[in-house]
């Protein structure tokens, strides 16, 4: 099993997370805010279990190979060598936290590569900290979300003699950016979406500073100041901080470069004011002050500041384009010698192209189905026009935003759905409709310009006939929707609209849930988890095709959810492209369930891997796959 997890860069608020725990103490003192954002570098390792040990590897970034090291599986060894120091104490620190909290065995983890630099304030052993608590997640499928992920990789480190802050496991995020507010023992995490590309600039400073000696004297400041000084630094960490940081969070969700380099070079003014008189001889930082003015990269910036716990370490700007964040890579390393790390924060690719796997025979529908494929059944629609199945799910998807629909079918169908989306009505036959539904037959004919098709040549389940489409889809999400179902919401946006919203918000791989009653789950892929939003948004901890009453009862019932009432698949999911990967194995592998090669393994899988969210639809599901259900769909669909 893979598992990257990048390092994190501190935009804006640092200092601030240890300052807000400081309210358990003195309520007066103002919550502490953090901007994240993940670096493009990280540390990737192999993960896989280990009967009692653990077995680890390690890979600098200069690529020197260490290990294997074994650690016995036991809570006495594992502390102590949390205790010693050193890179194998994070693992091992998390390790014992894990072992304290569940029931697992050993791991295997071979840290093959790492690319982030070493203590410059990237919270490179957060990652590592990170990547082992995702490790045991996802190799023992411990259901863990990613905030628990994020916790126990905290309680992890400061088992070790690291004393990190609350904040250096945003990394547990990825390239997201995030606000992380800090209330005494309180953590809150909000991820945050920008609109475009913003291109920033790493800067190591080759430089000396003594982070304890930096957070030692600030520390002074709380719980109670003293002072003007101490003051000064409650003042900077709390309402100078809040007021920055959220003027922040509102340029980055715009995507204002400059007004984001503006609150840059503003905090670093405002940090260098109140946190210098704390600690002159590590905050003077004279190899920082001279990059932030350095005149030659100018034109190229809105604005830079120092990062974590600041001194000479490491300095950030913001580029005014991705030109110019070359330009400031070269000039940096040419005239001062100084090592650059781009960063790009992405704005996220947008779900463009839905699939819609219409290549199934229709057995329960025989022989109606040999007569015509039941995604071209015909269906009243609310406005009174009898419409084919697989143009309802289209329209559901152009309307949607979606760009480009794939439909699978058999290659003996091809030419009927071909023809129906790309051959107008003969001129006798069109002269003989009405002008609304000559209009109607042109609009068919431009929604034809958005659809294609991939043949399934031999009909090997639904997994198989998703992964036939890897090549049209590419390295892009994608919105997934059963050809044998239909959609109505409840509101003025559309499910497959709900379902878009919920993946630009998190990104990660989300499907729709309906609440379904339990006579009903051997029909349905089912679902459970842990509650993200009450009554919305679930963080899925495991998929079970179509299970048994009993099984439900004891394996898949939600908190708070009503006696024998269930969450099933309402039909439409948003997918990362990760997927194909685990649908490949499968064939390759020739990993069947039932005689065929299903999706919902391969869903199960991607949600240990990368995580799966599940979105309560404010909309209704019909079904045409059955001719009772069928027979219901046609009575109600057309109903307001």
């Amino acid at each position: 099993m893979k598992i990257f997890v990048p390092g994190r860069v501190c935009l804006f608020g640092e200092h601030s997370d240890w300052a807000g725990g400081h309210r358990r103490i003195n309520s007066e003192i103002e919550k502490g805010y953090t901007l994240l954002t993940g670096t493009n570098q990280g540390i990737y390792a192999d993960a896989e279990p280990h009967a009692t040990t653990l077995v680890l590897s390690s890979t600098t970034p200069q690529g020197e190979r260490s290990g294997p090291y074994e650690i016995p599986m036991e809570p006495k060894a594992l502390l102590e060598e949390a205790q010693k120091g050193g890179f194998w104490s994070y693992i091992a620190g998390v390790a014992y936290q894990v072992l304290t909290h569940y029931h697992v065995r050993g791991l295997v983890i071979d840290n093959y590569k790492t690319d982030i630099p070493m203590k410059k304030g990237l919270s490179s052993s957060a990652a590592i900290c990170v990547l082992t608590a995702r490790a045991f997640n996802r190799v023992y499928d411990l259901k863990m979300t990613t905030r628990g992920e994020m916790e126990l990789a905290y309680q992890g480190e400061i088992t070790t003699p690291s004393r990190c802050g609350r904040m250096d496991q945003g990394c547990a995020f990825g390239s997201r950016p995030i606000l992380m507010t800090y209330d005494s023992d309180r953590l809150d995490v909000k991820e945050l979406r920008i609109k475009e590309d913003m291109h920033l600039v790493l800067v190591d400073l080759g430089g000396h500073k003594d982070t304890l000696e930096i957070l030692a004297r600030l520390n002074r400041a709380y719980p109670f100041a003293e002072n003007e000084v101490e003051c000064g630094v409650q003042e900077l960490l709390g309402p100078i901080n809040k007021r920055i940081v959220h003027e922040a969070m509102e340029a980055l969700e715009k995507s204002d470069a400059q007004k984001l380099g503006r609150l840059m070079v503003e905090a670093q003014r405002l940090f260098d004011r109140y946190a210098i008189p704390a600690c002159p001889e590590e905050l003077t930082a004279p190899l920082l002050h001279k990059v932030l003015s350095y005149e030659p990269i100018k034109p190229h910036i809105w604005g830079g500041k120092g990062v974590g716990s600041q001194g000479d370490g490491t300095a950030q700007f913001i580029a005014r384009s991705a030109p110019d964040q070359k330009a400031v890579v070269e000039v940096l390393e040419r005239d001062l010698k100084m090592s650059c790390l781009p960063l790009t924060i992405r704005a996220g690719q947008k779900v463009r192209k839905a699939v819609i796997p219409a290549a199934g025979f229709g057995t329960r529908l025989f022989p109606a189905s040999k007569a015509t494929k039941k995604e071209l059944f015909p269906i009243v629609d609310r406005d009174g026009i009898a419409k084919p199945v697989i143009l309802l799910l289209v329209e559901e998807a152009l309307s949607a935003g979606i760009e480009d629909v794939i439909i699978i079918v058999q290659e003996n169908d091809l030419n009927d759905f071909r023809s129906f989306f790309e051959v107008q009505v003969t001129i006798e036959n069109y002269n003989k409709l009405p002008r609304h539904f000559q209009e109607y037959a042109q609009r068919i004919l431009e929604i034809g310009r958005h659809v294609s098709f991939v043949t399934q040549t031999t009909q090997e389940g639904f997994g198989h006939a998703v992964y036939c489409t890897r090549k049209e889809i590419g390295d892009e999400p994608f919105l997934l929707m059963l050809g044998d179902h239909l959609y109505r919401s409840n509101t003025d946006v559309s499910c497959a609209q709900q379902l878009i919203a919920a993946y630009d918000e998190h990104r990660i791989s989300t499907l729709g849930l309906r609440s379904t009653p339990e006579d009903q789950l051997a029909n349905f892929g089912t679902a459970t988890g842990v509650w993200l939003e009450n009554g919305r948004m679930l963080s899925i901890s495991e998929f079970a095709e179509k299970p048994t009453a009993d099984y439900a009862r004891n394996n898949l019932r939600v908190p708070g959810m009503a006696e024998g009432e269930y969450l099933t698949v309402f039909g439409q999911y948003i997918v990362k492209p990760l997927l194909f990967e685990f649908l490949e194995e499968h064939l390759k592998n020739n990993v069947r369930e039932r005689g065929e090669f299903q999706l919902t393994s391969a869903l199960d899988r991607l949600r240990k891997e990368d995580g799966f969210l599940g979105l309560i639809i404010e909309g209704q599901r019909y079904d045409i796959g059955l001719p009772e259900y069928y027979l219901e769909t046609l009575q109600t669909y057309s109903k307001k």
